[in-house]
């Protein structure tokens, strides 16, 4: 630390210096730095008005000004980083106070000063910074990493209630939901907004053909699957996907991807749905009334495997519900996220999202918060001895 005179001894060697003593002299004499008493000289000077610089008091009131300076940056920065914490009415705890302490404290203002502004203990303060961790916020750390890792591992779509289901089910783990919502707010992580819900319109009558109506709960796998096309936009043009729902399981058991919408693509889909769940003579296939699902190819394709179409109401979309819904995750949680290049880029990532996450990770609000492949997984029948 730097050795500090007082000003009652540099007037005492101004005086001498004024009186003909040589700097020199007086440092040999004083065992003082002759350089700080030369700076002593020069500043006398400028003081007295001899030579132009900056005075004493002026050099004073600069330091007077910069100080308060800091300080009223201080004040702004806290009042900034309080303004959300003191709400009309609200009682705001130390504790809630102490981290705001902390960031004015790296900002590079002073904690005890920081302290004084927000009207909290200093003592208090320390104490908060340097206790040893309770057993509350080592838990809380533990959920909020866990919860980071499968909220990425859910590709960034989980809100709370996917993501209660996750820690119960996956690790074994009851958290209240108001607890993984504070820590999903504290790390600015959320699931993905729902769609606007449209006013249900029951101006549209049941036609004849209508065998499901708006019945789609099921029993046992394979006794009603639900069908519609969704399309997409990409750089190349339009991509256009039809999948092939389970109503018992919501698993989409037939896909097909084609630049097309054509009778062929959803032929496609419901070949790849037979030949994966083999379903009994007399299974209904619900779609809407849709140019590819009113072909004489597809109605003989249906009737050939023994399937029975059910058609839903002309221009209403809760005739298929469970299929709008299905669409509606695809797209908020892929299809809307980025624009694509190429019809190849969707494709690929429709069939990952489909396969890899939507059958065999997404858990379903509808199936207990379980993945479709889990819910058959738990209620397949038993096989006969």
């Amino acid at each position: 630390m730097p050795f500090t005179y007082s000003p009652e001894y540099r007037e005492m060697v101004l005086t001498q210096v004024r009186a003909g003593r040589l700097a020199s002299e007086l440092a040999s004499e004083l065992e003082a730095c002759e350089a700080t008493i030369h700076r002593w000289i020069a500043q006398d000077k400028i003081d007295s008005g001899e030579t132009d610089g900056v005075s004493t008091i002026e050099r004073a009131e600069l330091t007077a000004a910069q100080a308060r300076i800091r300080e009223l940056e201080a004040e702004l920065a806290a009042t900034r980083l309080a303004s959300e914490l003191f709400n009309k009415g609200r009682v705001v705890r130390p504790k809630e106070i102490y981290p705001i302490v902390a960031e004015l404290g790296e900002a590079g203002h002073g904690l005890k000063a920081s302290c004084g502004l927000l009207r909290v203990s200093p003592s208090g303060f320390f104490e908060w910074k340097f206790a040893a961790p309770t057993n509350r916020s080592i838990r809380r750390a533990l959920l909020s990493d866990l919860i980071i890792k499968i909220w990425h591992e859910s590709r960034q779509t989980y809100g709370k209630r996917r993501m209660v289901a996750e820690l119960a089910d996956a690790h074994g783990m009851v958290v209240n939901h108001k607890l993984v919502r504070s820590i999903m707010r504290q790390h600015a992580i959320s699931g993905l907004p729902k769609r606007k819900r449209y006013k249900r319109s029951d101006s549209n009558r049941y036609t004849s053909e209508d065998l499901v109506k708006r019945q789609f709960n099921r029993d046992r796998p394979n006794q009603l699957w639900m069908t519609d096309i969704t399309e997409h936009p990409t750089r190349e043009g339009r991509l256009y996907c039809c999948a092939i729902l389970d109503a018992w399981s919501r698993k989409v058991v037939g896909w097909s991807i084609d630049k097309q919408a054509n009778t062929a693509m959803v032929n496609t889909a419901i070949a790849m749905a037979i030949n994966q769940r083999c379903p009994a003579n007399g299974a209904l296939i619900h779609t809407d009334h849709g140019p590819q699902y009113t072909s004489w190819a597809f109605s003989q394709n249906v009737r050939s495997s023994g399937l029975v179409q059910s058609l839903g109401t002309v221009g209403d979309a809760f005739d298929n519900a469970v299929v709008e819904s299905f669409w509606g995750s695809m797209q908020i949680e892929l299809l809307n996220r980025k624009s694509w290049d190429t019809r190849i880029e969707l494709s690929a990532a429709m069939v990952d999202w489909i396969e890899a996450f939507y059958n065999r990770r997404r858990r379903h609000s509808s199936l207990g918060y379980i993945s479709p492949n889990e819910y058959e997984h738990r209620h397949q029948q038993p096989k006969a001895a």
